[in-house]
């Protein structure tokens, strides 16, 4: 089988990339869920890389996974948490009380979140270079 984490890896990046330009346009639902793919997608690059098939969807599941193996600061594994509550309801309606998704994120949590993309990201790009 090829091993497919750097495609993983480019992935979570153009996500993330994405996640700035819907900021910029008052997406912030989508910047929010985009920030968790970024996420997922980088901590899956890591994991395949060391030879494992990720399962799930739970940014703080799979960095408990990369933490049998590396050290991952707490301060991360919080950020991913924040990011696991994006993966849902940034995209569906039946997710709140009331009120459509866009209607409830705003730009500051968008902006959060994408900053935790970025050290999640820059966390796993680290990790990527010590086991090429």
């Amino acid at each position: 089988m090829v091993e497919r984490s750097i495609d993983w890896f480019r992935q979570g990046i153009r996500d993330l990339e994405a996640a700035r330009l819907m900021v910029k346009q008052g997406f912030y639902e989508w910047a929010c869920f985009l920030s968790q793919q970024a996420s997922e997608k980088a901590v899956k690059a890591v994991l395949i890389r060391l030879g494992f098939e990720p399962f799930g969807h739970s940014v703080a599941g799979l960095l408990q996974e990369i933490s049998k193996r590396f050290k991952v600061p707490n301060e991360l594994i919080d950020r991913a948490k924040e990011l696991d509550k994006a993966y849902i309801p940034t995209r569906y309606p039946n997710a709140h009380p009331e009120g459509a998704p866009f209607q409830l994120y705003t730009e500051v949590e968008a902006r959060r979140l994408i900053e935790h993309a970025e050290r999640i990201t820059k966390y796993c790009e680290d990790i990527l270079s010590k086991i090429q």
